[in-house]
């Protein structure tokens, strides 16, 4: 078997720890340290996120859809795949050197997918974007760091602390979904977002078909009726 070759370094903003992009062969890999975050072969769960969404968005008049996170694209894909030619999504992705990856040697894992018409992909911390606009969106798609408990850096714990949960209510429209990929349970967290109030549902699946670890996805729904005082800072 062919040796791991290291491509490129990537530095995460904000004073993160950096992300190697790795290649053995056709397969990519991208690593903090010697822990893996991704693999161009293990993308199962990512496109279950954007799969299980979408399927509740079934019905909504061009949806508008934030996807948190461009990785190795398996949220996108599955995304584009699941809504209609009417439908706009977009992509935030933090750290420079992912989306020059996607462009450059990860372009056939992403297969074109960011020349789709209905996308656009920003180079900006998520949590910005979901300050920027009330009732905006009717689906969030979080798939930051390594989830509630994450490696990279410590300002993603924004997004998923009490006032983070406070946010992302504010930024849905009424019935919208917030959904939420992890690499591991974490009981605290769907607490929080059930005291928020929002209606969850825990889904645990293996990272790649029917084996690898098991990841977990929140498909939290927001109240039709609730309505949040939150004001953007």
């Amino acid at each position: 078997m062919n040796d791991w070759v290291h491509l490129d370094t990537g530095l995460v903003p904000g004073g993160g720890k950096s992300l190697a992009l790795m290649q053995r062969g056709q397969e990519f890999s991208i690593v903090v340290g010697t822990i893996e975050l991704m693999n161009s072969t293990r993308g199962t769960s990512e496109e279950a996120l954007a799969s299980l969404t979408c399927a509740r968005l079934a019905g909504r008049p061009a949806p508008r859809v934030l996807i948190g996170g461009l990785g190795m694209g398996f949220t996108l894909r599955a995304a584009l795949r699941g809504l209609g030619p009417d439908a706009r999504i977009v992509v935030a992705e933090l750290v420079p050197s992912v989306t020059a990856w996607a462009r450059g040697p990860l372009a056939p894992v992403f297969d074109g997918c960011l020349d789709d018409r209905r996308v656009e992909l920003r180079e900006a911390d998520v949590n910005r974007l979901i300050q920027s606009e009330a009732g905006g969106w009717d689906a969030i798609l979080l798939d930051v760091d390594n989830g509630p408990e994450g490696l990279m850096r410590r300002g993603n714990d924004r997004l998923y602390d009490e006032w983070g949960l406070k946010r992302a209510e504010w930024a849905l429209k009424p019935g919208g979904t917030l959904a939420v990929w992890s690499g591991t349970p974490d009981r605290k967290f769907k607490a929080r977002l059930q005291r928020r109030g929002f209606a969850v549902e825990e889904i645990r699946m293996p990272a790649s078909g029917s084996s690898g670890p098991r990841h977990v996805i929140w498909l939290a729904t927001r109240s039709e009726t609730a309505a949040s005082n939150f004001a953007a800072v």
